[in-house]
């Protein structure tokens, strides 16, 4: 049966299927001006997306002001909030980490387009959670935030597994197995500073590896089961060929076998369209999508999905 079959069955009974918990995914400061959305009983709550350097802006000098604010917010509606430690970034001008990590070890690396070839473009940053002084830093965020707030907010989420950098010229130190300890110690840092809050790492593709040809992913996912760890991603488009080659057959064989799972429909996400009708993906296929096939327990919705709008 193909992918598309599969894909006709699950939509045609897509009124029939019981939906995630419908989150809002915005960035930081943005949701005070979202409080209609919010206040809706078919919205749960919200995820947040906070870059490192707002809440750390000295080293070990932590400002949290932001959380607190939108704590606030959500609690008095008596809704969840997820909160995203963000440290990859997705425009040449952001550099969101502390100044401190930026001079004392580099700190970023640049994310491209094409990678590795003449005319690479520049269209964002990494952190180099593979080296050890940045990550040790990275970490003692995790564990403030966790003094903080765990059991205050629903959960924590660390960002995409996905990274495009120039492996071939790169000085950083950087190896595909060093990138993947890095990221498996610091969601272990992360669950065990959060006793009480929901954990999640997003996976989506891991930088050298496609169809688990360096069994990251497989490792991964088996870690999460085996540790109480939720995984997600940042996008849910039903039966994308790339990520079909990836995560996404994961998320399937683990389906109920996870702490948690959270998935995102952002921005570019809504873009995509369906092959069987020409249409983007209306929030039925989606949600029909993500709970049979993927195993979602909750879906952060961006704000500009159709179904959100007056």
């Amino acid at each position: 049966m193909t992918a598309a079959t599969i894909f006709g069955l699950a939509t045609a009974f897509a009124g029939n299927v019981q939906a995630a918990d419908n989150f809002i995914y915005t960035g930081n400061g943005d949701l005070a001006a979202l409080q209609a959305i919010l206040e809706r009983s078919d919205i749960a709550g919200a995820q947040v997306v906070y870059n490192w350097r707002a809440l750390e802006p000295a080293q070990g000098e932590y400002d949290f002001s932001a959380i607190e604010r939108d704590l606030e917010q959500t609690g008095r509606l008596n809704k969840k909030l997820f909160i995203q430690v963000q440290d990859r970034f997705f425009s040449p001008e952001a550099r969101n980490i502390p100044d401190y990590v930026l001079e004392g070890a580099g700190g970023l690396v640049p994310q491209l387009d094409n990678p590795g070839e003449d005319k690479a473009q520049a269209y964002g940053w990494t952190t180099m959670q593979w080296n050890p002084a940045v990550r040790a830093r990275y970490q003692a965020l995790l564990k403030a935030l966790a003094e903080r707030f765990d059991g205050r907010v629903y959960g924590v989420n660390l960002p995409e597994t996905a990274i495009d950098i120039d492996m071939k010229a790169d000085k950083t130190g950087f190896s595909c197995d060093a990138y993947f300890d890095a990221e498996l110690e610091n969601l272990t840092i992360a669950r065990e500073a959060f006793t009480s809050s929901k954990v999640i790492q997003y996976v989506n593709f891991w930088p050298c590896e496609w169809e688990n040809d360096h069994n990251y992913m497989g490792r991964l996912f088996e870690r999460a089961a085996a540790s109480g760890i939720g995984l997600g991603g940042p996008d849910i488009v039903p039966y994308r060929k790339g990520q079909m080659k990836n995560s996404y057959p994961f998320f399937n064989q683990y389906k109920g076998k996870l702490e948690f799972v959270g998935m995102a429909v952002q921005e570019p996400t809504l873009t995509y369209k369906n092959d069987k009708t020409g249409k983007p993906f209306t929030k039925d296929e989606f949600t029909a999508f993500a709970t049979d096939y993927l195993g979602v327990d909750a879906i952060f919705w961006s704000v500009e999905s159709p179904w959100l709008k007056p």
